[in-house]
């Protein structure tokens, strides 16, 4: 399951806050370790949905272009179809 950039940056800011209100050190240098793999995860999430919406389009330019083409094949073929033969 696809976590969203949302979520991973909720849960960095929980752990900034953790990081905030500690007061031992090992408990304050957990929670920004967290907190740095939470951001570097909603970086990466932003990234993923990023280059999917670039591929989305492609992919939508694509078939519109295969779809031009395979009706204006068609066109051709009917064009044909009805020219008398010499």
């Amino acid at each position: 399951m696809s976590q969203s950039f949302e979520f991973y940056q909720e849960r960095a800011d929980a752990a900034a806050k953790e990081a905030a209100e500690a007061s031992l050190q090992n408990v304050r240098d957990r929670a920004l370790r967290s907190e740095a793999a939470w951001r570097e995860m909603a970086d990466r999430a932003r990234e993923t949905d990023r280059e999917r919406k670039i591929a989305d389009r492609a992919r939508a330019e694509r078939r519109e272009a295969e779809a031009i083409a395979a009706e204006q094949r068609a066109t051709a073929s009917s064009i044909a179809a009805t020219e008398p033969a010499e």
